[in-house]
C-alpha cells in the first residue's frame, strides 16, 4: 500500500475485511473515491461505511469519475484538515490513481507545493505530471 504522506495511504479497491484491518492498524479515516456500481461485484459504499463505523472509523464517500471535481476535492481537503497530528487515512478507488489525484488537488488547496505533491505521488507509484495543480 503506497504512502503519500506519513498520514495518508492510497490503495486500490478495499473490501469489508480490509476496512477492519486498517482500523486494527490504527487508521481513523477511510475515503472512498470510487462511485458505486462502477464494476460488477465491487463492494457498495454503504457496506464499507457500515464496516468502518463498526470499527470506530470515519468513512467518507467522495466519488470521482475522471478528473476529481471540486466537490470531491473539497471533501478530501476536509478529511485532511480533520486528521490533525495523529489521524491516519486510507484513500481508495479502483487503482488508487483517482485517490492520489484527489489528495494532491486537496493538499494543493491547503498550500502544498505542486512539485512536492507530484514527487510524493511518484514515489507511491502514481504519475500526476499532467494533473492541473
Amino acid at each position: 500500500m503506497p504512502l503519500l504522506t506519513p498520514q495518508v495511504f492510497v490503495s486500490g479497491q478495499l473490501n469489508v475485511e480490509d476496512v477492519r484491518s486498517f482500523a486494527a492498524a490504527g487508521f481513523s479515516h477511510v475515503v472512498n473515491h470510487r462511485p458505486d456500481d462502477e464494476e460488477p461485484g465491487q463492494p457498495a459504499a454503504a457496506a464499507l461505511a457500515e464496516a468502518a463505523q463498526a470499527a470506530g472509523m470515519v468513512m467518507v464517500h467522495a466519488p470521482v469519475r475522471g478528473l476529481p471535481q471540486p466537490e470531491a476535492v473539497e471533501t478530501t481537503r476536509q478529511v485532511l484538515d480533520s486528521l490533525g497530528d495523529h489521524g491516519k487515512a486510507v484513500f481508495f478507488c479502483r487503482s488508487g490513481l483517482r485517490s492520489a489525484a484527489a489528495w494532491a488537488m486537496a493538499d494543493r488547496l491547503r498550500g502544498a507545493r505542486a512539485d512536492e505533491l507530484r514527487a510524493a505521488a511518484a514515489v507511491a507509484g502514481y504519475d500526476l505530471g499532467q494533473l492541473p495543480l
